[in-house]
């Protein structure tokens, strides 16, 4: 099929509230063209992607991965962790495939550049950070065979460069795995609905029900689409 440059696959299912739980929503019809995905906050899209990464470059070790991802609990090496102070959530961090890292957002911050900060309910977003971090693992190089975006959410949009690279990124030829988050409330962030509405893209939701099969239908279809090196 001729289609968008782009090879994007993004996961989707009806508008639910972030605090609700959903039933399996029956996988969808493929489209040929890319991979991304999108599902409930907590369900583990941060932990799919990274697994799939790390069965990506145990099976295709020549590959070259370019990207980041934020916000998973889990304690593996190559995923990110929440700030934590005493069990409680202080922050964010944003976190490059080759394990460099910084913020992305704080609750205790109080330097007298973060006043100026946008902030997400009670956290003031380091754009700076982020943008230092992300950019330039979202640069176009032709050896990169594959990028990682977790995620493109409201914090990452709040700087005006991330979203212009995302796109330079989805309309490249180069397959993408990315997370974005599900509507909310039926509302949706603008850049998020332009991507999942992006006409290369398929789309995909994560629940708790469909993690495992979720998994291997990704890592395949992506291997499908990396070069054989």
């Amino acid at each position: 099929m001729a289609g968008a440059p782009s090879r994007c696959l993004f996961v989707t299912g009806p508008p639910v509230s972030l605090t609700s739980h959903t039933t399996f929503i029956p996988f969808p019809q493929w489209k040929p063209d890319g991979l991304g995905f999108l599902c409930l906050q907590g369900v583990g899209k941060t932990t799919l992607v990274m697994r799939v990464f790390e069965a990506l470059r145990a099976s295709h070790p020549n590959l070259t991965i370019r990207g980041f991802y934020t916000r998973t609990e889990l304690s593996s090496p190559l995923e990110h962790r929440f700030v934590r102070e005493s069990g409680e959530r202080v922050g964010f961090e944003v976190v490059t495939l080759d394990g460099r890292s910084g913020p992305l957002a704080s609750s205790k911050v109080s330097s007298p550049e973060s006043v100026r900060w946008p902030t997400v309910g009670e956290y003031k977003v380091d754009v700076a950070s982020l943008e230092s971090l992300a950019l330039p693992e979202l640069q176009i190089q032709e050896e990169t065979d594959l990028f990682i975006i977790d995620e493109v959410g409201k914090m990452e949009l709040f700087s005006s460069a991330f979203f212009p690279a995302v796109m330079r990124v989805i309309e490249s030829n180069i397959p993408v795995l990315a997370t974005i988050p599900i509507p909310r409330n039926g509302r949706d962030i603008p850049g998020v609905a332009r991507l999942r509405n992006h006409p290369g893209a398929a789309v995909f939701t994560l629940d708790t029900g469909n993690r495992d099969m979720m998994r291997e239908t990704i890592y395949n279809h992506l291997s499908c689409l990396i070069p054989k090196r």
